[in-house]
């Protein structure tokens, strides 16, 4: 299995095809791995990102690259009311979600989502972003298929600034793949996850992408000093 190309040497963001067979070969493991790896810290994440879309009282939610279904998992509980859809395009991250209690999962491209104009009142997508094939493209579809008034919400991992920054690319460029091989057997799939991380537009560099995709009152939360980040965006009228 090849490292992914350089999005400069593609002309994309990522290679999709290396994407997918990366993450079918970990799905049985993905939900431990990323546990340990972030020491459980992932499980606050979704839970804050539940409390905020709780907030919006949306009726139709889509959950974008869902995986393994953690995030449309804890929207099912803060959201009981609400038609929950996980959708990715890897097959076999799914079949785990569907096995843990997703009720609706779909087969579908973040790039090309089966769906109308403004079929949701909210989109989220959780460490999928960074995966796509084209981040600008990515937005661009999560855009489309919410209504006018509804909101677009991305975490995903990003670089913390200041002090942090050269312990923490220690980390995902060291210690990240190790300790993910010994739990997957896949450690070149994390190799690809740390240089994904560090090719990943964060912060403001961020909101400038929501703004070229047509976002309103965009903001961006950092958590647990910037090494992960929501970002939300309104699709106006």
């Amino acid at each position: 299995m090849s490292r992914v190309a350089e999005s400069g040497e593609t002309g994309r963001d990522q290679d999709a095809a290396f994407v997918r067979n990366a993450f079918a070969k970990i799905a049985d493991r993905y939900v431990l791995t990323n546990h340990v790896l972030s020491v459980g810290t992932d499980i606050l994440w979704r839970k804050k990102v539940g409390r905020m879309v709780a907030g919006w009282e949306p009726k139709r939610i889509l959950d974008v690259a869902t995986g393994t279904g953690d995030l449309a998992l804890e929207m099912q509980k803060v959201c009981p009311e609400a038609e929950v859809i996980g959708s990715d395009f890897c097959e076999e991250m799914l079949v785990h979600a569907k096995r843990r209690g997703v009720r609706e999962t779909l087969v579908a491209d973040g790039l090309n989502l089966p769906f109308g104009n403004g079929s949701f009142d909210v989109a989220t997508v959780a460490f999928g972003l960074r995966n796509m094939a084209s981040w600008d493209e990515g937005l661009a579809e999560l855009h489309r298929v919410v209504r006018p008034g509804g909101q677009v919400l991305v975490l995903d991992f990003s670089l913390p600034r200041g002090v942090m920054r050269r312990p923490y690319a220690f980390y995902l460029n060291k210690v990240l793949p190790k300790v993910a091989g010994v739990l997957t057997g896949e450690g070149e799939a994390y190799e690809y996850l740390a240089g994904s991380i560090e090719r990943f537009p964060s912060g403001e560099a961020m909101l400038e992408r929501f703004a070229r995709a047509g976002f309103a009152e965009r903001k961006w939360i950092p958590l647990s000093g910037g090494i992960a980040s929501i970002y939300t965006g309104l699709v106006e009228g």
